[in-house]
């Protein structure tokens, strides 16, 4: 078979939104394998790193918070509080309200999460020095910063 993208017209190659496009279809699969090995997917990942970096928090807030819609957010609470990884109490104040909590499990799968992740850019920006994959966050940092301002569009990390 061929190569596909010796077929691809030379004047989409030097478009940077087809550069973007193409490069993010790879980091979305290299991501969701990572997550895979370790029997997880994107939505667990930021669930737990929410939790951890916000604690305890109400399944409406871990949403706003977490990017995850709130059809996904109970079936995500589900798988992981199944596992052990969270735990679902009544909130003290209102208690028609659930509280999610990390358990100490959840911290660790969240850190063999992050491994799993950390290999993943590695792999995904193996042709970049350290100084060029530094440069490259940055452009697109300001990039994703510029167009969420313009359209008040909340960032939508990995699912």
């Amino acid at each position: 078979m061929e190569n596909p993208g010796d077929e691809t017209p030379a004047r989409w190659k030097s478009l940077p939104s087809w550069l973007l496009t193409q490069t993010g279809q790879h980091a979305h699969r290299l991501v969701a394998d990572g997550f895979a090995a370790a029997g997880a997917r994107g939505y667990h990942y930021r669930l737990l790193a929410t939790l951890e970096e916000f604690g305890p928090a109400s399944q409406a807030a871990l949403g706003r918070r977490s990017g995850i819609h709130v059809s996904d957010m109970v079936a995500t609470i589900n798988e992981l509080a199944e596992r052990g990884l969270v735990e679902r109490a009544p909130d003290p104040a209102d208690r028609r309200r659930n509280t999610i909590s990390l358990t100490t499990a959840g911290k660790r799968h969240l850190r063999r999460l992050e491994k799993q992740l950390a290999d993943r850019q590695d792999d995904l920006l193996a042709p970049l020095s350290p100084e060029e994959r530094a440069r490259l966050t940055a452009l697109l940092s300001k990039l994703l910063d510029h167009h969420n301002r313009r359209t008040g569009t909340p960032e939508e990390p990995w699912r």
